[in-house]
């Protein structure tokens, strides 16, 4: 088993599509990125590179490429899996929380925790996502960003058989 942590913060701006797990929230600020600025997803692709000693998604996905402006981060997440597929692991589970001032994200949860699952290939009931208010506190608190955190578990997949390889 192999557990990793991700992080992943982002400055709030006018003129952007707010996406938080791959769901596009109604709010009058976006979060400001290279690609889709998607700073829940950001975490799971970094805690999940980090378990499998993959490095972080800056090494796969590098901000001064343009191949990845405004990119899908659902399907960046994808390759990750794919890389931690191919290093041996599979998605056991995954722990997120969000750090957000406004908007409340409760109504979105759910559509979250469903794509985050999906991507990674687990049943939904693997994947927990909090979100959380820092009580106007920091640069969270004062509606200027957005952060995210991720633990996730990882497990050894098992090996297949020579013939169904």
């Amino acid at each position: 088993m192999r557990i990793g942590h991700g992080y992943d913060v982002h400055r709030l701006t006018e003129g952007r599509d707010l996406i938080l797990g791959g769901v596009r929230i109604p709010f009058e600020k976006g979060l400001l990125g290279h690609s889709d600025a998607d700073v829940l997803l950001h975490a799971v692709a970094d805690a999940l590179l980090g378990a499998a000693a993959k490095g972080d998604i800056g090494v796969l996905f590098p901000d001064n490429d343009p191949a990845f402006a405004g990119a899908d981060s659902l399907l960046l997440l994808q390759r990750v899996v794919l890389t931690v597929n191919a290093a041996g692991f599979c998605v056991s589970n995954i722990d997120c929380t969000v750090l957000c001032q406004k908007p409340k994200l409760r109504p979105y949860i759910d559509e979250m925790r469903r794509n985050i699952a999906g991507v990674c290939g687990v049943d939904v009931s693997c994947v927990s996502v909090k979100a959380t208010t820092e009580e106007g506190l920091g640069f969270t608190g004062a509606g200027e960003g957005i952060a995210a955190h991720c633990v996730c578990l990882l497990e050894a997949a098992a090996p297949q058989p020579l013939g169904n390889r």
